[in-house]
């Protein structure tokens, strides 16, 4: 299978590392300007188109690691084209884009996968599979945190630009928002708020979500763009009626210096890290890859990137307007 990916920085180089890993074969890359795509080209042995349609006519599958706001555009040319598409999360920036982009999808019949990757990190997996078997009985309560620094660019930082980026609510918690749906099913309402929506200019933003499940259970989302690069730490904690599990990633440092330095070689954007063997990044192009393959469902499907987008739109709406927002059904949209 000839893969063409979108994009070359940080997950971009991220998901040419999982392919590389697969028996796809990497054609090329495209990024804003030719000369910023030949390093990765030539490490994977690829060619470097000079505009996204000359690559969608050699590929069989793109994988789209751009910005945000030029997600649904590219999914609606490959789509055009027959190709199928991965997207890097998330899938769109408000909700009818995200229809738009689905239903394109489907009309066309070709595969639409979104890289919620922390379905794919063994412990978020464990804890579903243990939760799926009613190990702690009927979940109750999710109290999710996700912490890292702020993300930086030397120019045309996009993430600071909420109508690129979303801003922390879309680009960073949607994580969190899309794991306490796969693991306590369907939101009904959503209420938030964040540092910046209060505090305009402010160099760190914090926010905080609750979820109302439609069985019930409620979900406390907390995000963080305040540390220092290059800390990242994830912490969970899910109850039911009969058992908790928890988990910190910080739980195995026994020392942590939390300095803020002037010059840091932390990457752009905050990455969680993984003490297995396998990067989850990978675990997760290998699953799309065999769906595509052999017609499986993977973990992650369009459907679910669209709800993500839902909830997390409704946190953004929500954190502004001070209001509580309540979510519709979206299966009328996919008609």
């Amino acid at each position: 299978m000839r893969v063409g990916i979108a994009g070359v920085g940080f997950m971009g180089s991220t998901h040419a590392a999982a392919w590389a890993e697969t028996d796809a074969r990497i054609v090329g890359f495209i990024a804003e300007t030719v000369e910023e795509a030949q390093p990765i080209a030539q490490q994977y042995g690829a060619k470097v188109y000079a505009d996204y349609a000359a690559l969608l006519d050699e590929v069989d599958v793109v994988d789209i690691c751009t910005p945000t706001h030029l997600h649904v555009p590219m999914i609606l040319e490959a789509a055009a084209k027959g190709k199928h598409i991965i997207c890097e999360k998330p899938l769109a920036l408000n909700v009818e884009d995200a229809l738009k982009a689905v239903r394109a999808c489907r009309q066309a019949g070709v595969h639409l996968f979104v890289a919620h990757v922390v379905r794919f990190f063994p412990e978020y997996a464990l804890a579903k599979q243990i939760i799926d078997q009613r190990q702690i009985g009927r979940i109750a309560t999710l109290r999710l945190l996700r912490g890292s620094y702020r993300p930086k660019k030397p120019v045309g930082n996009w993430f600071l630009d909420e109508s690129k980026s979303g801003g922390i609510l879309m680009d960073l918690m949607i994580h969190d928002l899309d794991y306490a749906r796969w693991v306590a099913g369907d939101v009904e309402s959503v209420f938030a708020r964040k540092v910046s929506a209060v505090h305009q200019g402010s160099p760190v933003d914090y926010g905080l979500v609750v979820l109302k499940h439609r069985n019930g259970a409620i979900s406390h989302v907390a995000g963080a763009w305040a540390y220092p690069p290059p800390t990242f730490r994830t912490r969970f904690e899910l109850s039911g009626d009969q058992g908790m599990i928890e988990f910190d990633s910080q739980a195995t440092s026994p020392i942590e210096s939390l300095i803020i330095r002037p010059h840091s070689e932390a990457p752009d954007v905050g990455l969680p890290s993984s003490p297995v063997r396998e990067s989850p990044y990978t675990t997760e192009i290998k699953e799309f890859y065999t769906a595509l393959k052999e017609g499986k469902t993977p973990r992650v499907t369009a459907e679910d990137g669209l709800a993500a987008v839902q909830i997390a739109a409704a946190a953004v709406q929500s954190a502004h307007s001070g209001q509580v927002v309540y979510l519709e059904s979206l299966g009328e949209g996919l008609q």
